[in-house]
């Protein structure tokens, strides 16, 4: 029992080279958006992506996110999606449909494509805690989010081309493929 237990781990890497990247940035609220992608700019700079491998898409608002991801993702344009977007909590039951919509919505676009896209939306209720978030106290989720695309980026890669693990001791390969039906 002296033997190391060493299961074999998939991480993703902290370089944007030879990857392409999508931005969904919504205009709404562009005061916070706006600095929202600049972060998210900065992180896949920093990580060594080029401005030829990023491609940016407007929409109005965050609703319309979800439909522009997974167009980008469907492209073969980018290697990661990141979804930039900031929803204030206002009077009415509006915040709660739009931000459970759009959240849902991106993790569909994700699914149904392969691609990883990354939730960067900022869900506040108030203004204040937006600019928090967007290059003040809490840092900026932005740039968070393009390190995350980076991140995810590497490991689709990865994962995508990792070979199938080896059949358990003792299993037939008949056992490990699953029964054939005649």
């Amino acid at each position: 029992m002296n033997e190391a237990f060493e299961p074999r781990e998939a991480r993703g890497a902290a370089t944007a080279a030879g990857f392409r990247f999508g931005i969904v940035v919504s205009r709404f609220n562009s005061f916070i958006t706006e600095r929202l992608l600049a972060g998210a700019l900065d992180a896949l700079r920093a990580a060594g992506s080029t401005e030829d491998a990023i491609e940016i898409v407007r929409v109005p608002g965050s609703f319309e996110i979800p439909f522009a991801a997974k167009k980008v993702a469907e492209s073969g344009r980018a290697d990661a999606v990141i979804a930039i977007g900031c929803v204030l909590r206002g009077e009415t039951s509006h915040y709660e449909y739009i931000c459970t919509e759009v959240a849902r919505g991106v993790q569909l676009a994700q699914m149904d494509t392969g691609v990883p896209v990354i939730f960067g939306v900022l869900t506040c209720d108030t203004l204040e805690q937006a600019i928090d978030r967007a290059g003040l106290k809490g840092g900026n989720k932005g740039y968070e989010a393009g390190l995350a695309a980076v991140e995810m980026a590497n490991l689709a890669r990865k994962l995508t081309a990792q070979p199938r693990l080896p059949a358990r001791a003792g299993a037939t390969k008949s056992a490990s493929r699953g029964k054939r039906r005649s």
